[in-house]
């Protein structure tokens, strides 16, 4: 007997664009291959086809689907991904033409979060957001799935397997939404600390695979996870920056954006993308080498307007410089700030945007008894001290705070 060893290959995928002009068909292709990429499958060949509108039955054409079959048999293809929804309907016609799995746009990303779920928060969002895609997409399996009968022995109160299963997930959608709500209480009471602290905060938010990771990284060392492969972070992470004027802030990174992302993930991370929402200054961060870097800006804006981030100052930012061929080529959008990540050019530029687009920061004069060391503590941690002295009365202390921290300070200005 000879033992061969067998190597893991990834999933073959055969990627479907069904181009019926109410996006870019090419662009989204594109993206589809880095969301396969991003699974762990291979993307092995696409199609494409133009239709008014996708067929009840199979999504694309019949002509289409025999040629897929085809290519799925003579390529040994193991999954096949088509760049939209689908019905039940039509994943079952189309796994049963094909011979091969057949996985949604939707499906795809939500995949892709379950697999980089890392918080116990984050494992819930995303659980949330599969049992509500799963839901009304449960179909009832024949005779086999169902207790009700007509013959002897079937008749009086049953339930079908369906019916059960339904039961099932909507009272696991209600025990997540509970644990859920108390994450955002606790986040809440974590917002309210901050505020009641004065500590002013910066969000990153933006298209996925953007740097953002990287640039909390080369910003703060905060050492988060940096991947080249789409939505490599989706729990929010926390650092604090120290800004050229001596201000201290809260740096926060949040979970990537994407083009028509399914609302059950935006329902799902509703908590988590508040905080962005709540950021006293937002850094909308985009890859400046992309020919797509303009459109990404504008659908990060967009899904921050729904956010209700419209009176928020947002700073656009153009990572990614070194890739791009020269300055020439890279889109000059607004006030954006061109930088680097990964090689740090124009990161002082950035620093100086972000302070420049703080809250007020108010000059004070403060003496603190030594009974107050705690707020002493406070006005260090988040405003900036240009003098601090200790006498027998208390801590005299010369510094730039924010308005938030008036309130708290006002009994002991002296000047």
């Amino acid at each position: 007997m000879k033992l061969h060893e067998m190597k893991d290959r990834k999933e073959r995928a055969l990627l479907v664009e069904l181009d019926t002009g109410e996006w870019d068909a090419e662009s989204s292709l594109a993206e589809l291959y880095e969301l396969a990429r991003s699974a762990g499958a291979e993307p092995f060949g696409s199609v494409t086809q133009k239709r008014g509108a996708p067929d009840a039955a199979t999504c694309v054409g019949s002509g289409m689907m025999e040629k897929i079959a085809e290519f799925c048999r003579a390529y040994a293809v193991d999954v096949v991904i088509f760049d939209c929804e689908l019905t039940p309907t039509q994943l079952r016609n189309i796994e049963k033409s094909s011979g091969v799995r057949a996985v949604d746009r939707t499906m795809l990303i939500l995949d892709i979060f379950a697999a980089n779920a890392r918080s116990s928060e984050g494992r819930l969002q995303v659980e949330l957001a599969q049992l509500k895609y799963l839901l009304p997409r449960l179909a009832g399996g024949g005779k086999g799935l169902s207790r009700l009968g007509g013959g002897i022995g079937t008749r009086g109160p049953g339930e079908s397997q369906l019916e059960t299963d339904r039961r099932h997930i909507r009272r696991r959608i209600e025990s997540l939404n509970l644990q859920l709500r108390e994450l955002e209480r606790r986040r809440a009471r974590q917002t309210s600390r901050r505020e009641k602290d004065g500590v002013v905060t910066v969000a990153l938010v933006g298209y996925t695979n953007a740097g953002k990771s990287t640039l909390m990284n080369a910003l703060t060392g905060a050492g988060v996870l940096t991947e080249d492969r789409l939505f490599a972070t989706l729990d929010p992470t926390a650092r604090a920056l120290r800004l050229p004027g001596g201000e201290r802030v809260m740096l926060i990174d949040t979970v990537g954006f994407l083009r028509r992302l399914p609302h059950h993930l935006i329902d799902a991370f509703h908590a988590t993308l508040e905080q962005a929402a709540g950021a006293d200054v937002i850094l909308n961060v985009c890859d400046a080498s992309s020919p797509e870097a303009s459109e990404h800006l504008k659908v990060t804006q967009s899904i921050l307007d729904s956010l209700g981030c419209g009176d928020r100052p947002v700073i656009p930012v153009l990572n990614k410089c070194d890739l791009a061929p020269g300055l020439g080529a890279i889109p000059m959008i607004g006030r954006a700030v061109r930088v680097s990540a990964k090689t740090r050019e124009g990161l002082p530029r950035l620093l100086d945007a972000i302070e420049d687009n703080l809250p007020d920061y108010l000059p004070v004069k403060l003496l603190l008894p030594f009974s107050q060391a705690r707020l002493a503590e406070r006005v260090r941690a988040v405003g900036a001290v240009q003098n601090e002295e200790f006498a027998p009365d208390g801590c005299h202390l010369t510094a730039r705070v924010p308005q938030s921290l008036m309130s708290a300070v006002w009994d002991y200005i002296v000047d």
